[in-house]
């Protein structure tokens, strides 16, 4: 049993059916919303880095943090294959002092609810904006709960490769709508093309939102962020969202002042 987190090609197969829709996205927010041309990106927590190696792709001047070193390393050798390269930082994104400051930012995908406290959020959303150019935007995408949410939720997923398949199951295994946390714990089976398996498990917290509570804690940045557009994560650029209690897989589109 090890942290999925230390192994970024399962890590990284899992999600890759949704990278092109989020990068379409994040071009047509970029043209739609954007008060500057947008050049240089930065993704807090990028992970395996598939949303930094697509814009990269794209001649975007990319910048990825993250916590965990395997992942880190895992993109700069997906880079070098490619002969592209991008600037990646081992940090933590609650408290960030970067090198620059960019012309935007995005992270999607609930990354953002590993940030427990509301000192760690405010933290990360002002050390943010120091670090984008006004006009410049943020794309954030995270899941909000609803208070008839399934307290036993469980997803689980397939994906394979030339390698390897991956079938993940996450399973909400704690809930605690007072404290705004719930656990879960993932779980992947990996079957090699010689036969041979592994299984993962990691159990970690992320903290809970409801409607009114994502809306307090933008209200709370208003004087360095405004909502320039509300999306889910359908990525439709022409379907903005109402913020109400149907609004459950959010994507704000930020805007720095």
């Amino acid at each position: 049993m090890t942290d999925w987190y230390d192994h970024p090609e399962y890590f990284d197969l899992i999600f890759a059916d949704e990278t092109d829709a989020e990068v379409a996205f994040f071009e047509a927010a970029f043209e739609k919303f954007a008060g500057r041309t947008i050049q240089s990106v930065f993704e807090p927590g990028c992970g395996s880095g598939r949303l930094i190696a697509a814009m990269v792709d794209l001649d975007y001047e990319a910048t990825g943090l993250d916590l965990n070193q395997k992942m880190l390393d895992f993109l700069a050798a997906r880079l070098e294959k490619t002969g592209h390269s991008a600037e990646l930082i081992r940090g933590d994104m609650s408290a960030m002092k970067l090198p620059k400051t960019y012309d935007a930012a995005f992270c999607t995908f609930n990354t953002f609810r590993h940030l427990l406290t509301e000192e760690d959020v405010v933290g990360h959303l002002r050390s943010l904006a120091d670090h984008i150019e006004p006009g410049g935007l943020y794309i954030l995408g995270f899941h909000i709960i609803p208070l008839d949410a399934d307290e036993e939720e469980v997803e689980q997923w397939e994906a394979s490769n030339d390698d390897f398949t991956v079938d993940a199951t996450l399973a909400v295994i704690e809930f605690d709508r007072d404290n705004r946390r719930e656990k879960l714990k993932v779980t992947i089976d990996v079957t090699h093309k010689d036969g041979s398996t592994d299984q993962i498990e990691t159990v970690f917290p992320l903290r809970l939102y409801t409607c009114d509570e994502a809306s307090e804690m933008l209200q709370s940045v208003n004087d360095v962020w405004e909502i320039a557009g509300i999306y889910d994560f359908d990525y439709d650029i022409d379907e903005e969202r109402d913020m109400d209690d149907d609004l459950c897989d959010a994507v704000f589109v930020l805007r720095r002042k």
